[in-house]
């Protein structure tokens, strides 16, 4: 049986927002409630701490990389003096082809929201 994570409140996850519980980073892109494991391909910083785009994509709060949160693939990879590395960007967003961010399947029961196990 898969693990379930309370998140909490639901009308605490407004579009934008992003928090942690337990291994995900959850959160509102859109509108659409996404949960992702927490720790960035490149430094393993805490994605709960990252941010949404205007295109809808989790953005790591070190270096900027960028995720799709419903693939859990990176579409940008690190930037600032991580950027200036030749292949450093190419090598990153292709191993989140080989190995996405995991991602759970986010339920909101009685006004609180959960996230179920593993989907890939």
């Amino acid at each position: 049986m898969a693990k379930t994570t309370e998140v909490g409140p639901a009308s605490d996850l407004k579009p934008g927002a992003v928090t942690g519980a337990g291994i995900w980073a959850v959160g509102n892109s859109q509108g659409d409630l996404f949960a992702v494991t927490r720790r960035c391909r490149h430094l393993y910083a805490d994605l709960a701490n990252g941010s949404i785009d205007s295109k809808g994509c989790l953005v790591c709060p070190w270096h900027g990389s960028r995720y799709d949160v419903k693939t859990g693939r990176m579409v940008r990879g690190p930037q600032g003096i991580f950027a200036k590395i030749p292949g450093l960007d190419w090598a990153f967003m292709a191993l989140t082809r080989v190995i996405p961010l995991g991602r759970g399947n986010v339920v909101e029961r009685d006004g609180t929201v959960y996230v179920e196990g593993h989907k890939r």
